[in-house]
């Protein structure tokens, strides 16, 4: 059977709690791509940087489709995102730092800031941003035939 969804108020808050997803997108022999990214969700999107030589970046240029995954391990709780990726070279510094701050969310402001500056001084940067056509989540932690078992052999 299919695991019980989120609710709409679980899909919000662990979209923005988490802060890594893994993307998929199309290599040009027809595999799959996976990366651990860090991301934000901003505007109903989900935002990521990426160096532009990077594969990710070249396989999204050529085909945009993408599925990005927001996962719990330890609680079988995820998001799912089928959507359409989109490559920007605009106003790269402030939506890299945003994304940055999330996953160094433990230092200071003005040390991030220097990093991102330091980095996109070395490398072209871009921003990724994945517009959701088709969400799908579940969340095991409510599956009681999965419960049960857990209890029965786990525990």
């Amino acid at each position: 059977g299919k695991a019980p969804p989120l609710t709409s108020q679980e899909l919000e808050s662990m979209l923005k709690e988490n802060n890594i997803a893994r993307i998929c997108s199309h290599n040009k022999d027809g595999t799959i791509h996976a990366a651990p990214v860090s991301y934000i969700y901003m505007n109903g999107q989900i935002v990521i940087g990426s160096i532009a030589s990077s594969r990710k970046t070249r396989n999204i240029k050529r085909n945009n489709n993408v599925t990005v995954l927001i996962d719990k391990e330890e609680s079988s709780t995820g998001i799912l995102i089928y959507g359409k990726a989109e490559v920007e070279y605009d106003n790269v510094y402030q939506m890299a730092l945003s994304v940055w701050e999330s996953a160094f969310r433990t230092y200071p402001r003005d040390k991030v800031e220097r990093l991102v500056q330091a980095y996109l001084d070395k490398v072209k940067y871009v921003i990724v941003k994945i517009k959701p056509q088709r969400i799908v989540t579940f969340d095991y932690t409510k599956d009681d035939v999965y419960n049960n078992l857990v209890k029965t052999y786990l525990e």
